[in-house]
């Protein structure tokens, strides 16, 4: 029969009730508060969204939570079963059943959700958004970084729920509560490393102290020297431009930029964004948006010449540049709340009517044999103007050139259902008239082709289809 020794540190001494999740207050506030609302009928989100960096607490608290109030847990790890026909299989089959374990009801976990592809797991993320709107239970949601542009209808259907990286008092507590349960020899010295390595990460920190203790018999500072190796370990941008920005040294700058996957032109955005919120210091923001501005002249450099080499002087000058910049410290190591770029935020919120307006271009394009580039400078304009002023005329304008329900309240944001109303008319008026688009009758038909003296006698006669209604 193995010991209790064999067991992991990291679950011997998992959280089994809310309050000994360590720190992570507001969070713990927010999710019980919105799960009490669930089981009383009357949730303001209908999913939860738990995020921040690794080891901080996320799974614990819904863990804790659910063995405090007797719930069943139904877990699943979102990276592992990626298809829209497994969330639905496995999921979707537990949200609609009742709790085999608990009278009390259960709540449904999606773990790493961001590890979800838009491309290579198509449907997923739609079957998850239907799993919320369907699910008779709570719904949870984690992720370490849920910025991705692909999670924005995850967040906006979901509570957001923040935890912060542990701080090295708190990951220390909990390393010298392990070591008097375990009876073990351990000086403050080797916890202080060991919680310094660990950069908040406490489930790394208890492996640590597991493994120093386990290979060494005590823990002491030379011993976890001698067997721990340095980290290399990916933060969440808001760290990153948090530690860029609070920078002692150049080097700290620099080190800082490779903690993260963005390129260093979506970085940039970010510092730019957040750099008014750290440096309240009128004299400290000029020089730091000098040293910003050098580095996109560097960027605009590189795209003009294509000399890459420049590059490291952009990466030192809004890393760097900017953190030396920051002098007055009563800012400088002041916590502050960052934002997401609205520059990117806008880009996001857009990218939908750009593309309306470039398949627009394309359609004005075809008709008039001409370039999308003047279909968008000289022809839509012109368009804008018709659609706004008279409906009529564009609703045929519309039926003629085919144009999507989009592109008509693209063109008209004031007129645009009017116009699709009126389009739906002359569809249904020409229907009644035997004439579809593309000179095909009601039957599906093409008609002969006329002869020319046919031809001339209807040009001078009365107008039919759709050359009735384009010259009215």
């Amino acid at each position: 029969m193995p010991s209790a020794r064999k067991v992991p540190w990291v679950v011997k001494y998992k959280p089994r009730r809310v309050d000994e999740v360590v720190d992570q207050e507001e969070a713990k506030k927010l999710f019980i508060e919105w799960i009490d609302s669930w089981f009383r009928g009357k949730p303001e989100k209908r999913a939860s969204l738990l995020y921040g960096p690794p080891g901080s607490g996320k799974n614990s608290l819904v863990e804790a939570l659910a063995n405090e109030r007797g719930l069943e847990l139904i877990e699943m790890n979102a990276s592992d079963y990626r298809r829209s026909s497994d969330i639905e299989r496995i999921v979707k089959t537990s949200a609609r059943g009742r709790s085999l374990t608990s009278a009390r009801g259960k709540i449904i976990v999606l773990d790493e959700v961001d590890g979800i592809s838009a491309t290579a797991d198509l449907g997923a993320l739609d079957a998850i958004l239907d799993l919320i709107k369907s699910s008779s239970y709570p719904v949870v949601l984690i992720a370490n970084d849920p910025w991705d542009p692909k999670l924005r209808e995850l967040r906006d259907a979901c509570l957001m729920i923040e935890f912060r990286r542990l701080t090295k008092t708190a990951v220390k507590k909990v390393l010298h509560s392990i070591c008097l349960s375990e009876k073990l020899v351990c000086d403050e010295e080797a916890l202080d490393f060991i919680a310094e390595r660990s950069e908040g990460d406490l489930r790394s920190a208890i492996n640590d102290l597991e493994a120093v203790g386990e290979g060494f018999g005590k823990v002491t500072r030379s011993a976890a020297e001698a067997l721990l190796r340095s980290r290399d370990r990916d933060l969440n941008v808001f760290e990153v431009v948090r530690k860029i920005l609070m920078s002692k040294y150049a080097w700290q700058a620099r080190e800082a930029s490779n903690q993260t996957d963005l390129s260093p032109d979506e970085l940039i955005k970010w510092i730019h964004e957040n750099l008014p919120r750290q440096a309240q210091d009128p004299e400290d923001l000029w020089r730091a948006y000098e040293a910003l501005s050098r580095a996109d002249v560097y960027f605009s450099r590189i795209v003009k010449s294509g000399s890459w080499d420049l590059l490291t002087y952009a990466v030192d000058m809004m890393t760097a540049g900017v953190a030396l910049s920051i002098k007055n410290t009563q800012y400088k190591f002041k916590w502050v709340k960052y934002s997401f770029p609205e520059v990117l935020r806008l880009i996001a919120r857009t990218r939908e009517v750009r593309q309306v307006r470039e398949d627009l271009a394309k359609l004005i394009a075809s008709h008039l044999k001409c370039s999308t580039s003047t279909a968008k400078s000289d022809v839509m304009p012109l368009l804008k103007v018709i659609f706004d002023s008279n409906p009529q005329y564009a609703a045929r304008l519309a039926l003629g050139l085919n144009m999507s329900e989009s592109m008509i309240r693209y063109l008209s944001e004031h007129n645009g259902d009017a116009i699709v109303k009126l389009v739906d008319d002359l569809r249904r008026e020409l229907a009644r008239a035997g004439v579809r688009r593309g000179g095909e009758t009601a039957l599906g038909t093409r008609p002969a082709r006329p002869s020319p003296e046919s031809s001339r006698g209807r040009r001078t006669g009365s107008s039919k289809g759709l050359d009735n209604f384009s010259k009215k």
